[in-house]
């Protein structure tokens, strides 16, 4: 027996109900948006940022990203030059946005900017969705504002062992994640 139509009518049904209940919650409201763009300047997504109770829900669709796990940070401030160059005078894409946020002093793993890793498809895309009770409109809004950042590499999260590293984690580790140049990144604007 084909149950096809069946259950192709329940997810349909089930799309028509998911946003009216995602509008329906009185205690949300968008905080702002970030437009991310690579170091061509080409735009790659829409990364948005929405209040949900105490909670920051972080949510995005990416494309013309290179295939596999990236890390994905909130970084300090909200200037996205990809023509940047550091105090040495070395062109380092998107310098300009400081390093992770992080209102509390953490160790990379625990900063306030720190989000899960992005996967993106062989196709390039990539989508995600997490929570932070930590980062607040407050903290992305301050006075030198912030931006989402894409890193070239996979984040670690300054998760080594002792056994693969007798001396712990060094510095690089403890203050990126190992994350690699920054290959995209956008301003949060409200």
């Amino acid at each position: 027996m084909r149950r096809t139509p069946v259950v192709l009518a329940a997810l349909t049904a089930l799309a028509a109900v998911v946003p009216a209940v995602a509008e329906a919650d009185s205690a949300s409201a968008s905080t702002g948006r970030a437009t991310v763009r690579d170091v061509s300047g080409n735009v790659l997504g829409v990364v948005r940022f929405d209040s949900i109770g105490r909670k920051t829900v972080i949510s995005g669709r990416l494309s013309g990203l290179t295939p596999g796990f990236h890390a994905f940070h909130v970084h300090t401030t909200g200037v996205c030059d990809p023509k940047a160059t550091d105090p040495n005078g070395n062109v380092v894409p998107f310098y300009t946005a400081g390093g992770h946020l992080n209102l509390d002093g953490s160790h990379h793993g625990h900063h306030t900017g720190d989000l899960p890793s992005l996967y993106v498809s062989a196709d390039g895309t990539a989508s995600s969705v997490s929570e932070n009770d930590e980062l607040t409109a407050a903290a992305l809004f301050d006075a030198d504002r912030s931006a989402i950042m894409i890193h070239a590499l996979p984040d670690n999260f300054a998760n080594i062992p002792t056994r693969y590293a007798p001396n712990g984690p060094d510095a690089t580790t403890l203050a990126t994640g190992d994350a690699g140049g920054r290959v995209a990144c956008g301003v949060v604007t409200r």
